[in-house]
């Protein structure tokens, strides 16, 4: 008769299935990279798993293993922006935070790589409501994320009114900077800009 100690010495090993293969975070990390630099090439439209994937170097197959086609690999790579966030800034003051605020954001969307992503994804999510989203969710929990914690940073100090309309706060603090840099898309700012845009700033939202 045979134990059950027998049996599973006798009894082959079951591998573990292909697909069960732990995916590599580098080569993750590889292909989100070369989303970004394929963006900034040849736009959405233009971009196919192909060139991801020769960018990255690796096969189609890595890249299909991780995301179903090329609309929700985008989607994952904005949607990830919101997460890495922005520096709070801690100054002391609200002119101060703003002006290291706008130091940041005007270095990040001046980047070679940023300015051609962003309006493209714009012109894409005036026609794709996926795109559309994930670009909100970007904008909205990094950018609005930091601003408002420096508006409850100065009313805490007494800088700020409290119940203060936050839309309009959120408005003045975020509007001017991206309408020049993305909207407009002006190459180099004028010298004192950034000073200027944190000092008016500061008085319009004493001002609410």
């Amino acid at each position: 008769m045979t134990t059950n100690a027998e049996e599973s010495q006798t009894r082959p090993r079951r591998r573990a299935p292909a697909g069960a293969a732990v995916l590599r975070e580098d080569v993750t990390e590889a292909i989100r990279a070369a989303v970004f630099e394929e963006l900034a090439a040849v736009g959405y439209a233009r971009m196919s798993i192909e060139g991801i994937a020769r960018r990255a170097g690796v096969g189609k197959t890595a890249v299909y293993r991780r995301w179903r086609s090329k609309l929700h690999l985008v989607l994952d790579v904005v949607s990830a922006l919101a997460v890495m966030g922005l520096p709070v800034p801690d100054t002391g003051s609200l002119e101060g935070d703003l002006r290291l605020l706008y130091e940041v954001t005007s270095r990040a969307l001046r980047h070679p790589v940023a300015s051609q992503i962003i309006p493209d994804l714009q012109a894409e999510a005036a026609r794709n409501p996926e795109i559309a989203e994930a670009m909100q969710k970007t904008l909205r929990e990094g950018q609005e994320g930091v601003a408002s914690k420096i508006i409850e940073a100065a009313q805490r100090r007494g800088e700020l009114a409290e119940g203060l309309d936050e839309d309009l706060a959120m408005d003045l603090i975020s509007g001017p900077l991206y309408w020049r840099s993305v909207v407009i898309r002006t190459p180099k700012l004028p010298k004192g800009y950034l000073a200027a845009l944190a000092r008016g700033t500061t008085e319009a939202l004493k001002a609410l």
